[in-house]
């Protein structure tokens, strides 16, 4: 079984996301959930971005650094959009990292130098979401896939960027579905 760092998105960590990691909890992985915004919950995208902006970025990815700091190295990073941030940094420069797991965004490789050899990764996103495909990540993630050994593109239809956050009205039931299938699948071969 793997063990799991997740990072919420920027309306904080919400029900919705708790459910995801309980689903990954109940197939038999160890998942930690750390708070990014020490308490703080938003009501949209851009009052979460607007307090990390506040705080500043190299503030969210010291968090992420401190919460990975008590855990062992061999982990799968897992962000949902801005928890990608810290997500994609730890695994492309922590040592040990058995995968990394990026949903609704990705940067491109160049952020934090190259993609580190034998580490799988994953990207999943919505095919007319208008952050994910608008605003670069969809060419981060194909140019990741080009870059690493091991690393998959997975594009649902539709237009959510939070679409796996079940506590919310972007929520697709179907596309979750998926999208969990191809992570539990990702977490077997992780953790084998």
């Amino acid at each position: 079984m793997s063990e799991v760092l997740l990072f919420h998105h920027a309306l904080g960590p919400n029900e919705g996301l708790r459910a995801f990691a309980d689903e990954l909890r109940r197939a038999g992985h160890t998942v930690h959930s750390p708070d990014l915004f020490e308490g703080r919950t938003f009501a949209t995208i851009d009052d979460g971005v607007a307090y990390a902006d506040e705080v500043g970025w190299g503030e969210i990815m010291t968090r992420g650094d401190r919460a990975a700091e008590a855990l062992t190295n061999d982990l799968v990073y897992l962000g949902f959009s801005l928890g990608v941030v810290p997500a994609q940094k730890l695994a492309q420069t922590r040592p040990g990292a058995r995968g990394a797991l990026f949903v609704s965004s990705c940067l491109p490789v160049a952020e934090f130098g190259g993609w580190p050899a034998g580490v799988p990764a994953q990207i999943h996103g919505m095919d007319a979401d208008p952050i994910f495909i608008g605003e670069g990540d969809l060419d981060a993630a194909r140019e990741l896939v080009s870059s690493a050994d091991d690393a998959e593109l997975f594009l649902y239809p539709g237009d959510q960027h939070y679409f796996a956050d079940s506590s919310l009205p972007s929520y697709d039931a179907g596309a979750t579905e998926l999208l969990t299938q191809h992570v539990l699948g990702f977490l077997a071969r992780a953790g084998a």
